[in-house]
């Protein structure tokens, strides 16, 4: 690749290396150099621009993310498409991470413009998080480097929770209150339903070896937990001998994990049967919950497993888990706006919608100001017909742009670049359509204060734009054609809060000439 300070006359169809103001226009690195802005950039005083250019052997940034990416990409993997030299991978579904991590440093060891990072190995991860990213530091990478990286590459896996059956059973002994148990019960529930399993709660019996392996010997279950009234701290205390009693073994006692030291690791047949160390009985994320995450996906958890715990081993402080039903529960963040403008107005005979003046501006220029006035980041912007009509429409906003490629496919293609393209901190977006002009900052403030996903309603009408947690980011990505996220609402009732609006701004549709001849007469 040529990376240069290059003079004007050299500069045209050249990649631009850094983000610049030339006039009352940002100019975004990356952009690709026409004559109008060799002009631009002449009329600004300038005599040279730092632009990039690729070689014969090079492979584009987007396009070497994407084909990384989609090598890594697995079942349950989904490869977002790339944008800005980045491609993310998301979970499909909950469960726990698996790949080597040799093959993630022969990757990083090729060249170091190519980089991919992930996630720690077997780490727990819900649908729609990101758990790898393929970044480009450079415009572009050699070919070769490219199909090393690829060659090197084996689909990350992902083993989904699945949703089993698990039993607690409580030994008691005098001077264990009540409340105690019940709090216990409480936070195992809350750990188990996390995992979309089904809990059961036993009789609480007397800590006693004889009453206990008839306990255990009896559970339907597929997975047995024991929280025992005193510490187990030999093999032959009550809880190892209740296991070996009913017929089973016990594999492990104790753990290099600290909270969760004095675990208890045991099977009758196949069904593990678990005696839960005593920080159990906190919300806090301790060496039981590592165990358990793995059983419930389907992963083997032997003794010598546990022994490689160690390293990683002394846990920090962890937030409290909570039901995956609670719609409210998401990861505290931004929410961002994506305002979607690449369509093709093919309905408007000629006139491109977005670009239609209103009230002095541009239709796309009332969105995005709606969104910079509602505090909300600089948005991003799907551009795809007419994009740099589009972006000079939007010129002196403070704005991301992202190119869908495959825009005449549909809505889908465009939402999809724009959730590609999404800042990490952002744990939510409103999805903005650039032909409601009317749309307003407090509604859009409402919208993205409002947990779970948020619908906008007038008289009981559902209108746009809609409120996603990142949580379906993933699932999003997977429509195609011209359909957008609300085909994905009647599947998730639960989770929407509809939020009534104080207009039918929400409702706007300027398709038509003569949607845009009656915006025009209001």
């Amino acid at each position: 690749m040529i990376f240069a300070a290059t003079p004007l006359a050299e500069a045209l169809g050249g990649i631009l290396a850094h983000g610049m103001n030339i006039g009352s226009e940002r100019w975004q690195k990356g952009r690709i150099l026409n004559e109008m802005d060799i002009e631009s950039a002449a009329s600004a005083g300038l005599a040279t621009l730092t632009i990039a250019r690729l070689a014969a052997e090079d492979v584009a940034e987007d396009a070497a993310a994407a084909t990384l990416a989609a090598a890594l990409a697995s079942t349950n993997i989904i490869a977002m498409p790339a944008a800005h030299g980045r491609a993310n991978l998301a979970a499909r579904t909950a469960g726990i991470l698996q790949f080597d991590p040799t093959m993630v440093a022969a990757i990083n060891s090729i060249d170091e413009a190519l980089t991919l990072a992930t996630l720690p190995p077997l780490a727990r991860v819900e649908a729609g998080e990101i758990v790898a990213t393929v970044k480009i530091i450079r415009y572009a990478v050699d070919s070769k480097d490219l199909s090393a990286a690829t060659q090197h590459a084996v689909p990350l896996g992902l083993a989904p929770f699945r949703p089993l059956r698990i039993m607690l059973i409580a030994t008691s002994l005098p001077g264990l209150t009540e409340k105690t148990i019940s709090k216990t019960e409480r936070v195992t529930r809350a750990r188990v339903e996390a995992l979309g399993c089904e809990f059961v709660s036993a009789a609480i019996i007397p800590h006693s070896e004889s009453e206990l392996s008839t306990a255990i010997s009896a559970a339907d279950a597929d997975i047995i937990l024991v929280t025992g009234a005193s510490a187990t701290v030999d093999r032959g205390d009550v809880i190892p001998m209740a296991i070996v009693k009913s017929g089973g073994i016990v594999d492990r006692l104790g753990m290099p994990v600290d909270p969760g030291n004095l675990l208890v690791l045991g099977r009758l047949g196949s069904r593990p049967v678990i005696g839960l160390p005593g920080c159990a009985r906190s919300p806090k994320r301790n060496g039981f919950d590592i165990v358990l995450e793995r059983l419930v996906a389907g992963l083997t958890v032997s003794s010598a497993d546990i022994a490689m715990m160690g390293a990683g081993g002394l846990l920090p402080e962890a937030e409290r888990p909570q039901p995956r039903a609670a719609a409210a529960t998401e990861a505290k963040g931004t929410t961002g706006a994506i305002i979607l403008a690449a369509g093709r107005s093919t309905r408007m005979q000629g006139t491109h919608k977005l670009l239609a003046p209103w009230r002095g501006k541009p239709l796309v220029a009332h969105v995005a100001d709606a969104v910079r006035d509602a505090g909300l980041p600089p948005p991003l912007v799907v551009l795809g017909a007419r994009a740099d009509e589009v972006r000079a429409a939007l010129s002196g906003h403070d704005a991301e742009f992202v190119e869908a490629r495959d825009y005449a496919e549909g809505l889908a293609h465009s939402l999809r670049a724009g959730l590609s393209a999404a800042p990490a901190d952002w744990s939510a977006a409103l999805i903005c359509l650039g032909d409601m002009p009317r749309i307003t900052p407090d509604s859009l403030t409402i919208l993205a204060e409002t947990p779970g996903i948020a619908v906008p309603t007038w008289q009981g009408k559902r209108g746009n734009p809609v409120r996603w947690p990142r949580a379906h980011f993933a699932k999003l990505m997977t429509l195609s054609g011209d359909v957008g996220g609300k085909a994905l609402l009647a599947d998730l009732a639960g989770e929407i809060t509809e939020v009534p609006m104080a207009s039918d701004a929400v409702l706007d549709d300027i398709d038509t000439l003569s949607a845009l001849d009656a915006l025009r007469a209001l």
